[in-house]
């Protein structure tokens, strides 16, 4: 490197002597032209991550559903019960007086008199309340009670599941420098006519 600069300084130091002779009215031995040589680029692909691997969890809630069921809410019992006796109302004659004599006074034909009076006997119907069937205890049988009710069921449960993910990438394009720009000093070949 050292020695390509001297070497580029030298011919600068020439140039610009073979110019001043030449400004001066001298002779052009020989003549340089800068040249630059820009840099080379080439893009070159290449994978990058975007997203590094992982696991992802899932969860499916459990589903449930109503299901009406029959259930006993009281069971069969026993009880006892007074049953009143029945009874009948009759009706009777019955001799209230045997009748016979009594002793009455009496006005007959303006005159009072005593007269003996033959009563008949006297009947009168009363009533009488018979028992036909008499009091007594009966055995009662209650059924059991049931009732519909709604249940909550589980229908399908639930779970959880992990997913692995796998990373991401993605291709990108980059410019990379193949050769870095330079300068530099080129002869420039001069036609003879030139030269004088």
């Amino acid at each position: 490197m050292i020695r390509k600069t001297a070497s580029l300084a030298i011919a600068g130091l020439t140039v610009l002597g073979t110019a001043s002779e030449t400004a001066a009215g001298g002779r052009a031995v020989e003549c340089y032209q800068q040249v630059n040589r820009p840099a080379v680029y080439e893009t070159v692909y290449e994978n990058v991550l975007v997203s590094p691997a992982g696991q992802q969890v899932e969860y499916d809630p459990a589903i449930y559903g109503t299901r009406e069921r029959v259930v006993q809410i009281a069971p069969q019992r026993v009880s006892y019960e007074i049953v009143p006796a029945v009874t009948r109302t009759i009706y009777r004659k019955v001799k209230i007086d045997d009748g016979g004599y009594s002793w009455e006074w009496r006005v007959i034909h303006g005159r009072k008199v005593l007269c003996k009076i033959r009563h008949t006997a006297r009947y009168e119907r009363v009533a009488e309340t018979v028992v036909v069937q008499p009091e007594r205890r009966r055995r009662v049988v209650i059924p059991a009670e049931y009732e519909s009710v709604a249940e909550e069921v589980l229908v399908k449960p639930g779970y959880r599941r992990i997913i692995d993910v796998p990373a991401s990438y993605q291709t990108v394009a980059r410019r990379v420098v193949v050769r870095e720009g330079s300068s530099g000093w080129r002869r420039v070949h001069m036609p003879r006519h030139c030269r004088y």
